[in-house]
């Protein structure tokens, strides 16, 4: 398998000190905590790394996410830059500030790894020869960088942009249906939980809208999947998914949504520092972090984690 023998290779391009510090083992307790804010994680960081381990790092991550996604990725990183600029270096961010953490030995029958920092998290894990990737959280701040209202740089535009389509779309009953509250939260509501389910009130349901309305919510659907590499995303039925709106509908304002449904669920958040600041996540119940590829008994040792 192609990501096994490119993990090996990041592995093999390290030094012993770096190696300790990027290696776990399978059932490490550290492989179930996830984080997307600046905080000690586990894993190698990129700051120090020889040019072929850094490149072996970035190819293990696009082993996992599509052209596109990957792009997503190297431009939030990019943006912690702008964001140590904008805060006047107060606390030391760094586009290589991210870290890479293998658990297992890649090519057995079950590891796993993940590559973390600030507003970008992805877990891959392979049992069988099958692979999960999930959470994959992706986040932006700033959420972009504008000249002459025209965006520069900004990393979730379709995230956005087909969420409010899809509200425009939709008649005013059908879209008093969709919005659960006039605030949003303040954050993806999942946050780093390890143990994901439906989140109430479910919104609205795809079955009910109409053709053109759930092409939308299929289309808004497929921004997520297609992080993805294409042998990784599976599908969704869009009338089986349903879609909640949380906040004002009116442009710079703080907003929320999800999309929910059978093994999915999506999240997607802009309320901080004045609405310049996106989060958003795929999860996946009963599967983060291969649970549902796993042996039943590793498989049970996650769920009473």
């Amino acid at each position: 398998m192609r990501m096994a023998e490119i993990a090996a290779q990041f592995l093999g391009s390290l030094t012993e000190p770096q190696r300790q510090a990027a290696a776990y083992s399978f059932d490490d307790a550290l492989r179930l905590r996830w984080t997307y804010v600046p905080a000690p994680r586990p894993g190698v960081s990129l700051l120090g790394l020889g040019r072929e381990a850094r490149k072996a790092a970035h190819r293990l991550l696009a082993t996992a996410l599509s052209r596109h996604a990957f792009a997503q990725v190297v431009t939030i990183m990019a943006l912690e830059e702008v964001l140590d600029l904008d805060e006047g270096g107060r606390r030391g961010r760094h586009s290589d500030d991210y870290h890479l953490a293998i658990f297992g030995t890649p090519g057995d029958a079950e590891w796993s790894w993940r590559f973390e920092g600030h507003h970008v998290s992805v877990t891959a894990t392979v049992s069988g020869g099958r692979v999960e990737v999930a959470p994959l959280f992706l986040g932006a701040h700033p959420a972009g960088i504008w000249y002459g209202g025209a965006p520069v740089v900004r990393p979730l535009p379709l995230e956005e942009e087909l969420a409010r389509a899809l509200l425009d779309e939709l008649s005013p009953a059908l879209r008093g249906q969709a919005i659960v509250a006039d605030d949003a939260p303040a954050d993806i509501l999942t946050g780093t939980s390890v143990v994901t389910s439906t989140l109430e009130p479910l919104g609205l349901r795809g079955a009910v809208m109409g053709s053109g309305e759930r092409e939308l919510l299929a289309g808004l659907t497929a921004v997520y999947l297609d992080r993805l590499a294409p042998h990784l995303r599976g599908s969704h039925d869009a009338a089986q998914l349903s879609f909640a709106w949380a906040g004002s509908v009116t442009r710079g304002a703080g907003h929320y949504y999800r999309i929910q449904g059978p093994g999915l669920l999506i999240e997607y958040d802009n309320t901080q520092d004045a609405v310049d600041h996106a989060h958003s996540v795929i999860r996946r119940p009963g599967a983060d972090f291969g649970a549902a590829i796993l042996p039943a008994h590793l498989a049970g040792e996650r769920e009473g984690t």
